[in-house]
């Protein structure tokens, strides 16, 4: 009989404390997987590296930004050394314009206004947290030391890419993001960067000065209502769909927006700088639509790491008469999701 050759009774016990072992083991694993979700669900690193897909599956919860006043962000305004603004009554934002750069791209000399601004904005949300996100404009000998004092102070780099075409000096524009429980730790790292820089002190703010360009056109072009802003006529477009970071809702317009500068070279003419803000559906149709304009492409890529829908940027460039710019911008517009924003 079988049962009576040791041999097999021998096999047939290793085999059914095999197949236990595997059993136990796979156990083991799947009650570790299920454990380490809410262990790992309260940390800032969990935080913001996965929730997008929990957020998408239905099991997360976005984190709302909470309204704030210019006064609860003195303490950042001290460390920063400038005053910044409150938008939309939840973002606190910063600029930072390069007047010390003097920079030539086509032959054009660029304006702060028009490509040479650097900014940063922070806005507290509903757990207490405090998110920064910004844009360094930095000339190349300045990148490497800005890129280390962000890495000491734990931000972020999202993106290090380029805003124009041949430039002379050579410049870079690094996106920056931070999140955290102390808000001023965060402001130290941005102001450590910044010192890294040669960027200037701020200047007493004056009354917008008239661009020569006209605004009436470039207005009924882009079918919005511009603004001046550091010599350049502004317009810009939001996202319509609520866009979140890291699990994190972002207030309208930051981190969202496609913005289009417009600084006059005299006689009707003008140079435009800016990007679009494009779900990846968008992109082909936007940039084909760009070059049949006669609008030229920089840069395409990310500014985020953890945006939800992801984002794509286009960086633009083109010389012409404003009006005519504006309306191929605006042909290129239509492909995308946003609406006017101010």
């Amino acid at each position: 009989m079988v049962s009576g050759d040791p041999q097999l009774v021998s096999a047939d016990a290793q085999s059914r404390v095999q197949a236990r072992r595997t059993v136990s083991r796979r156990s083991l694993l799947a009650a570790g997987a299920l454990a380490s979700v809410p262990a790992l669900a309260g940390t800032a690193s969990a935080v913001a590296a996965g929730p997008a897909d929990g957020a998408r599956a239905g099991l997360v919860t976005p984190v709302r930004p909470m309204p704030t006043t210019a006064a609860d962000w003195q303490d950042i305004a001290d460390v920063l050394g400038r005053t910044g603004n409150m938008a939309r009554g939840t973002v606190y934002h910063t600029d930072y314009p390069r007047h010390d750069l003097h920079v030539v791209s086509r032959g054009v000399t660029i304006s702060s206004g028009l490509a040479l601004g650097s900014h940063v904005a922070f806005v507290r949300y509903a757990d207490g947290s405090t998110m920064v996100m910004g844009d360094f404009a930095v000339a190349e000998a300045e990148l490497q030391h800005v890129t280390r004092a962000l890495q000491r102070h734990g931000l972020e780099q999202t993106a290090i890419h380029k805003h124009l075409l041949a430039q002379s000096p050579d410049m870079w524009w690094t996106h920056v993001h931070g999140h955290g429980d102390d808000p001023v730790e965060l402001a130290r790292g941005i102001r450590a960067a910044m010192d890294r820089t040669g960027t200037p002190p701020p200047r007493q703010h004056k009354p917008p000065k008239a661009t020569g360009l006209d605004t009436e056109g470039i207005d009924a072009a882009m079918r919005a209502k511009g603004s001046h802003y550091d010599g350049v006529y502004k317009c810009v477009f939001a996202r319509r769909e609520t866009i979140t970071d890291g699990g994190r809702v972002l207030p309208p317009g930051l981190g969202a927006i496609s913005a289009f500068n417009f600084q006059s070279l005299g006689g009707g003419r003008a140079a435009v700088n800016g990007d679009f803000v494009m779900v990846a559906e968008e992109v082909q149709k936007v940039l084909r639509t760009l070059s049949r304009g006669g609008i030229e492409i920089v840069e395409l890529h990310n500014h985020g790491l953890r945006d939800e829908p992801r984002l794509f940027f286009a960086h633009v460039w083109g010389v012409d008469d404003a009006v005519r710019l504006a309306k191929s911008l605006r042909t290129a517009v239509d492909h995308t999701n946003v609406t006017t924003f101010t």
